[in-house]
């Protein structure tokens, strides 16, 4: 189920702990939610899981415990804010919490985990010090400091980094209307800073048809954080399917959140394909175009090469071209920025068709040498000595290279004409 595309129906909204328990009923398991919250501090056990029915709809619901105190806890208890509880009672909260406070506890975890929970509070500092005209080093967290959307967010983290989607799509999230009560007082719906967080990330808001906050901001900056496009399910085999409960009940509708992991075989098959990679490069010397090559191959490119090119101008230059597995893409041109002096890569996908190949060991006068026999089907189309085999045979025996290459292949064609 990992490194599949994931769908997120958000008709109701989306708070923080919505999606951490969508996420765990797709699958994720919670150990991996627990463990990312034990390495910041906050406590593994903190997390309350369980089962409940939301108008006909069996779902996750997960809750915080923010009453337990601990010494090992790094972030202080006070009370629920409106990014986790989602029924949309702004109580005002006890502790404040600096985004440098924050960031730092953050910063604990690690990989790709690490880069998610950094990049969605990220979001959230940007989004409340543009309300609130201040710098991002400024900011002041009341409700989302609680200790309660830290953990939605290291959750959600930890849970999207275990999935590791290829994409993530979503058409709209429902933000409801109306106003809310909050540390600042009586705001408009939808909340200025979910608004603001996906007008930064562009993303697509519906009314939802609702006298209240449906989406949060944590919410909000989950979205951002993951979705690589506002658009409706692509087509596929769904996999499957979670439900995340919010707490309030709607009149209308199940208060919850769907995650759909889809199969896609178009993507499956772009996966397959090779990506070619290319760089002009005019003011490199050869030594370092050498060794740009073999760090390329040595990223993951299955072949490199360098062409002589004339630029504009007519300017003598040197084309550095790679083809790449897609997941060596991003490696292959990473060493590319970095050991040349080209300041743009372009890359496209291309099909290739590859003959089936194997090595049959022939007897020689020089030894024993590899053969490497490509069919296409079954057929034998080519059958050519392996090089370095030829090149050790030749320097032991003290012959011409090329005298051990046809011995190799007059063996070959003796034993399989």
């Amino acid at each position: 189920m990992q490194g599949l595309h994931l769908h997120l129906d958000c008709a109701s909204g989306i708070a923080g702990d919505m999606t951490v328990a969508a996420l765990i009923d797709l699958g994720v398991p919670e150990a991996v939610i627990r463990e990312a919250l034990e390495r910041v501090g906050i406590g593994g056990w903190r997390l309350q899981v369980r089962k409940v029915v939301k108008r006909g709809i069996a779902a996750v619901d997960v809750q915080v415990d923010t009453k337990k105190e601990r010494e090992s806890d790094h972030v202080h208890d006070h009370d629920h804010d409106h990014d986790h509880d989602h029924d949309h009672d702004h109580r005002e909260a006890h502790a404040h919490h600096h985004y440098a406070e924050i960031r730092k506890t953050v910063e604990r975890l690690e990989g790709e985990t690490r880069r998610r929970a950094l990049d969605m509070f990220d979001r959230v500092a940007r989004a409340e010090a543009k309300l609130h005209g201040t710098t991002v080093g400024d900011v002041v967290f009341h409700e989302v400091g609680a200790i309660d959307s830290v953990v939605d967010i290291v959750a959600t983290a930890a849970a999207l980094a275990w999935l590791a989607p290829a994409s993530v799509s979503c058409v709209s999230v429902a933000m409801g209307h109306g106003t809310i009560h909050c540390a600042h007082g009586v705001l408009p719906v939808p909340a200025p800073a979910a608004l603001e967080i996906l007008r930064e990330a562009g993303g697509v808001m519906a009314d939802g048809g609702v006298a209240r906050e449906l989406c949060t901001p944590t919410g909000a900056a989950i979205l951002a954080s993951a979705v690589t496009a506002w658009a409706p399910a692509p087509t596929g085999v769904p996999v499957r399917v979670g439900w995340g409960a919010g707490d309030a009940e709607l009149a209308d509708r199940s208060n919850v959140v769907r995650a759909v992991l889809l199969r896609r075989p178009e993507a499956e098959a772009a996966a397959g394909a090779m990506w070619r990679i290319e760089a002009n490069v005019d003011d490199g010397s050869p030594e370092v175009a050498a060794y740009a090559l073999e760090r390329v191959l040595a990223a993951g490119a299955v072949d490199a090469w360098w062409t002589p090119v004339t630029m504009k101008k007519g300017r003598p230059a040197l084309l550095l071209g790679a083809l790449a597995p897609a997941e060596a893409r991003d490696a292959v041109v990473g060493v590319i920025l970095a050991e040349t002096t080209t300041i743009g890569v372009r890359f496209d996908v291309i099909e290739r068709h590859v003959l089936a190949r194997d090595l049959v060991l022939v007897d020689t006068a020089y030894g024993p040498i590899s053969i490497k026999v490509a069919r296409d089907g079954g057929r034998v189309v080519n059958a050519a000595p392996e090089f370095e085999d030829c090149r050790r045979a030749a320097e032991r025996a003290g012959v011409p290279l090329k005298q051990v290459h046809a011995a190799a292949i007059a063996a070959w064609a003796s034993s399989h004409g």
